[in-house]
């Protein structure tokens, strides 16, 4: 990409600035001459100077779209049938529950949606309580949960439930619009009234029967990949409440980590769902980009966007997706893709299956990441899969055409609130600084990178059917509460939990994130399955051969509702 093989990813070592220092920060850059003191070194460091040199041929795509000729018909909600029928045979050393366990429960009637709703509205408030503070939600109305699950009880009470997620609790990340919910994306000043009406996702979740339980916590307007929330509390790590959770779909992970439910809604510009589903050991999938309806989500990023489920196990995110995903008529995006497919998913071999592992990215992690996913690794050629050495030329230059096209277009968005420029986090601020500073040239450019990024990956997937990766190159960093409350920035961190992300975003391609192991700590480790457009059913596939193979441990912070 950039006329050269050579691996050209880095390291970087920054300074962490916390509190009162990163406030001072903040503020410097809403004075001019502080400000053309401080942009132009950050813009060298982080690789755009370089950048702005480049002289690419090819035309723009300003959205990932994986062309379908003819576009495909809209649908009304989900197959409810076709949930009902997915299903994988069961796997050892699982502690969590899942969907199926809380659907089995009902039609056994050894509980009613009611009870799990009660102690599912107990276990939010012991999440918060105490030492754990976990913070998974913004925002639960507990009329409203009640009311649901009255209404599912009723339904199964009548042997009619609508489907396998009927009165299966969900969590929703408040990115995007759930009735009777305000949509605050994290922020303090977005969100004043309730959302006149569900985003897609939402709707077709409801007429599925899921039991809605509130709005997950997030990282301020989804900007980084840490669980820091200055106005609603950052959310904390069932595994170690010491530690981060990752971001921005931070507390859909950790509420599906802690057992608060099966599935949760996420949203991905840049490793939002795979990033804490790695960090609290669950499974995170980014479908292929117009895969699931952007319709009622917070425009943020809008060619890099991406909602998809995180779960408890690869069945769990299965059901979601399947559930979620789908053509709709208010999202043109939707309209441009092939039906979803979930042939062979839940096949126990991986035979006749190519691996493509780059090499020096693979082993680019922390010591322990890169023991543990070599080690899944071989478990994965000796299901059945080949493994196939490829090269992956300039991913640097994709690194920073992926920041470019999201913090572009999420200042741009956020744009429209000039009187709210001063209530963001100090952290969320300087992001957004650096956004504002990018020019047109610098956001065309990086689309005519998005082009050349396509067209390698399609010369890729000639060779192999998914590419294995780590989901982050570190565990969850260590945040001490003060840090987490008041604020704080770390791009050391950032870059290496955002290392394996941002092809997937930028090139609009399928991802998952499943669990690997655990280091030396407890804390977990992540795999990624990056693959072809529109084949998320074999991402799942290699997912849900991996999730026999790896033991699963129970974090200290789980809520059994069971």
């Amino acid at each position: 990409m950039s006329g050269t093989d050579k691996y050209d990813l880095k390291a970087v070592k920054l300074p962490r600035f916390v509190g009162g220092q990163l406030s001072m920060i903040a503020g410097a850059l809403d004075i001019g001459i502080l400000k053309a003191l401080l942009l132009p070194s950050m813009l060298k460091s982080g690789g755009i100077e370089d950048f702005r040199e480049l002289v690419p041929e090819e035309p723009p795509t300003f959205s990932p779209i994986s062309f379908v000729s003819k576009k495909a018909e809209p649908e009304d909600g989900p197959d409810l049938k076709a949930l009902n029928k997915i299903e994988g045979n069961a796997t050892g050393a699982m502690h969590c529950r899942t969907i199926r366990d809380y659907s089995k429960a009902y039609h056994d009637g050894k509980t009613t949606p009611e009870d799990v709703a009660r102690r599912a509205l107990d276990a939010i408030k012991g999440a918060d309580a105490g030492d754990l503070k976990l913070r998974p939600f913004i925002a639960v109305n507990e009329g409203d949960v009640i009311q649901q699950a009255k209404a599912s009880a009723e339904r199964w009470k009548d042997k009619k439930p609508l489907s396998v997620l009927d009165g299966v609790p969900v969590a929703v990340k408040d990115e995007v619009d759930m009735v009777p919910y305000p949509t605050t994306v994290g922020t303090s000043f977005l969100g004043k009234g309730p959302a006149r009406q569900d985003s897609t996702v939402v709707a077709r979740l409801r007429a599925a029967g899921a039991l809605l339980l509130g709005k997950a916590n997030m990282h301020e307007i989804g900007i980084s990949t840490n669980g820091l929330n200055v106005n609603f509390g950052s959310t904390r790590n069932p595994y170690n409440p010491k530690h981060d959770t990752g971001g921005s779909s931070t507390g859909s992970a950790t509420a599906v980590a802690a057992g608060i439910c099966p599935v949760a809604v996420g949203a991905d510009g840049g490793g939002s769902i795979r990033v804490p589903a790695a960090l609290c050991g669950v499974v995170g999938l980014k479908p292929t980009f117009g895969r699931v309806s952007e319709f009622g989500a917070a425009p943020l990023c809008w060619s890099v966007a991406h909602l998809g489920p995180i779960a408890a196990t690869v069945e769990d995110a299965t059901i979601g997706y399947a559930c979620m995903a789908g053509t709709d008529i208010k999202e043109p995006n939707s309209l441009h893709q092939p039906p979803m497919t979930l042939e062979g998913w839940n096949k126990a071999d991986l035979k006749g299956i190519k691996l493509g592992i780059y090499k020096p990215w693979l082993e680019h992690a922390a010591p322990e990441v890169v023991k543990a996913c070599n080690a899944l690794l071989e478990k994965l050629v000796a299901a059945g899969a080949q493994v196939k050495e490829i090269v992956i030329p300039g991913l640097d230059t994709m690194r920073v055409a992926h920041i470019i096209s999201f913090l572009s277009e999420v200042a741009a968005s956020m744009n429209n609130y000039p009187d709210n420029s001063k209530d963001f986090g100090a952290e969320v601020r300087l992001s957004l600084a650096l956004g504002r500073e990018f020019n047109a040239g610098d956001y065309i450019k990086a689309q005519r990178i998005r082009t050349r990024v396509i067209d390698m990956f399609k010369d890729i997937y000639k060779e192999v059917d998914a590419i294995i990766t780590p989901a982050t190159a570190i565990v969850a960093p260590e945040v001490s509460l003060e840090d987490a409350d008041g604020g704080y920035s770390d791009l050391s961190s950032t870059t290496e939990t955002m290392r394996y992300a941002f092809p997937a975003n930028l090139a609009g391609l399928p991802a998952i994130s499943f669990p690997a192991g655990y280091d030396s700590i407890g804390l977990p480790i992540g795999m990624q399955a990056m693959g072809r457009w529109w084949e998320e059913n074999l991402l799942l596939r290699i997912a849900y051969n991996a999730e026999k193979l790896v033991e699963r441990r129970k974090p200290v912070a789980y809520f059994d509702l069971l």
